[in-house]
């Protein structure tokens, strides 16, 4: 029967997707096998997660998703392999200023799931604090269980013996500090995944790493059976056509991993193709989608690729296209990257977007659709997220995609545009909402 363990910390920064890595890495090396879930909506993560078990990382999330739906989604996840491995998004307990079980906090995963946490603890300008911090969190919620610590940037022997004297929950390992292995960064999180040339090698030494410094039989013994069932069918969003041309590349990454899965399960094809290699849709497709990722940085490319452009405006003529964040930055009619300069995109929809002039969205999103589109009918709920820095310079003349709310229910007006067959909002799609 396959297990599951959590892995979480007092807050983001705490080296909790390196450790996730680490033990990927380590129990793969073992012969286990291991795949990897995120709490709350990201999509960075995922990618070195999918990278390091060798199978999709999907996402859990309290409040976009019922509890039928993350019963399914962890269920799925056991199937065929020994271990699964939550790494939770920020600090444990944060989330929305709503009831516990719908916050979207990894707490409420933990608690739904009776999941074990294994908490890691950034010991960075700390000393014994670091066992009131891990004390507090034991203590904070009955219905969520500490059931390890590991204590991580320990900077020498009377630092993690210092540390080691404070701590009264079981103590599985201490990560050395090691600047070999911190992960680059930029604006939205990690670079990339598929930007690193280096991850077999960097998963090889997380490996030996974790072999050396950490308990591994002790944090297996953590972890707890699977207990949720779910049945194949009911997917969280329905795919948007039986043939999607799907962009894909380092401009247009950002897709879920469950939309994926799902969208196959229910019997479509996902068609992909690469606009920074200059290539268009594929004809046979029937819809055309065009994820988030970093249009800014690749502004110049997306903009001189002729065969794109135009094969993207013929599919227009007479088959939908939606494009989410990054995507609805490219359908547009121009972008100004982080110098200032303005390329022309492909002009689908009206209007302009910056990252010069940047401006941080963050948040949960429910998105009330204002007509029909590929996403579904006019009135139709979904739920999902903001995140990004460009902004909109003008909004140009298309009808308007949805109407939004944030995560407590505030109104916060209508966003993204539609005209004809074309759609493009910053918000990404979790899920469907009853």
């Amino acid at each position: 029967m396959s297990r599951v363990l959590m892995v979480a910390a007092p807050r983001s920064g705490s080296g909790k997707t390196t450790v996730t890595l680490a033990l990927l890495s380590a129990f793969r090396r073992r012969g286990l096998s291991v795949r990897a879930l995120k709490t709350g909506p990201d999509y960075i993560d995922p990618a070195f997660h999918q990278e390091a078990s060798g199978v999709p990382c999907a996402n859990l999330d309290s409040w976009a998703m019922s509890g039928p739906a993350l019963e399914s989604r962890l269920a799925r996840a056991g199937e065929g392999v020994d271990l699964v491995i939550v790494e939770s998004s920020m600090g444990l307990f944060d989330g929305l200023a709503l009831p516990d079980g719908q916050r979207g906090a990894a707490s409420d995963i933990a608690a739904h799931f009776a999941m074990p946490v294994l908490l890691v603890l950034d010991t960075s300008g700390q000393g014994q604090s670091v066992g009131a911090v891990a004390q507090g969190l034991s203590q904070w919620d009955e219905t969520v269980t500490v059931a390890g610590v590991i204590l991580n940037n320990i900077a020498s022997d009377r630092h993690e013996k210092l540390c080691r004297a404070a701590l009264r929950e079981p103590l599985c390992g201490v990560f050395r500090r090691d600047r070999s292995i911190v992960l680059p960064e930029r604006h939205l999180g990690l670079v990339q995944a598929r930007e690193r040339g280096d991850l077999a090698g960097f998963f090889d030494s997380l490996a030996s790493k974790a072999e050396a410094e950490l308990d591994l039989d002790a944090i297996f013994a953590l972890s707890r059976p699977i207990a949720a069932t779910g049945v194949k069918g009911a997917s969280l969003v329905n795919p948007p056509g039986q043939r999607i041309a799907l962009a894909d590349d380092a401009a247009f990454s950002f897709l879920y991993a469950h939309l994926a899965e799902e969208w196959r399960e229910a019997g479509a094809e996902i068609l992909p193709f690469s606009p920074l290699r200059n290539e268009g849709p594929d004809e046979s497709a029937d819809c055309c989608w065009l994820p988030g990722g970093y249009p800014e940085l690749h502004a110049a490319a997306l903009a001189s690729a002729s065969r794109f452009r135009d094969g993207m405006r013929h599919f227009a003529l007479t088959r939908p296209i939606h494009g989410e964040c990054g995507g609805f930055m490219v359908l547009g009619a121009g972008l100004e990257d982080s110098t200032g300069t303005d390329h022309e995109m492909l002009g689908l929809l009206s209007h302009e977007t910056s990252f010069a002039k940047r401006k941080m969205a963050l948040g949960y999103r429910q998105a009330t659709l204002l007509r029909h589109s590929i996403l579904g009918a006019e009135g139709a709920r979904l739920r999902g997220h903001e995140f990004h820095y460009a902004r909109v310079t003008d909004p140009g003349s298309d009808a308007a995609f949805a109407r939004l709310q944030d995560g407590e229910g505030h109104d916060l007006g209508v966003a993204g545009g539609q005209r004809g067959l074309v759609s493009g909002t910053f918000f990404h799609v979790l899920s469907r909402w009853a």
